[in-house]
């Protein structure tokens, strides 16, 4: 299946091919800051940061508007971390179904647990 997305002003498209794909909430503080293989058009710039596992998480955004676009994380090299909201055509609800919630105990205490979703006290 064919997955479509850009950067809020539109000048980062892409184009990602994923048959399958798990829907998850991380709660970590990179991404709670940060928020807002991979073919994209126009360049986007990307921030490094170490994670817990000691291994780098990069995380690409737009340089014009700031959008967060994606994650590539050490830990997981043959996998790309979409960022939800950027997804075209009403794919950002996640079929409304999230899987799996990451670093709860990051978690604001204002957002409640999804129910269903499996929950993690950090990644892996």
């Amino acid at each position: 299946m064919a997955l479509t997305g850009s950067c809020m002003c539109g000048g980062i498209t892409y184009t990602v091919e994923a048959d399958t794909y798990l829907s998850a909430l991380c709660h970590c503080t990179d991404c709670q800051k940060f928020l807002t293989p991979l073919f994209h058009t126009g360049a986007t710039k990307n921030y490094d940061v170490v994670g817990n596992s000691g291994k780098i998480n990069k995380h690409f955004f737009c340089p014009t508007c700031g959008s967060g676009l994606y994650t590539e994380l050490e830990v997981m090299p043959d996998n790309t971390v979409i960022k939800a909201g950027t997804l075209d055509g009403g794919e950002a609800n996640l079929k409304g179904k999230i899987d799996v919630e990451f670093y709860v105990k990051d978690r604001p205490t204002y957002l409640a647990a999804v129910e269903g979703a499996k929950q993690e006290p950090m990644f892996g």
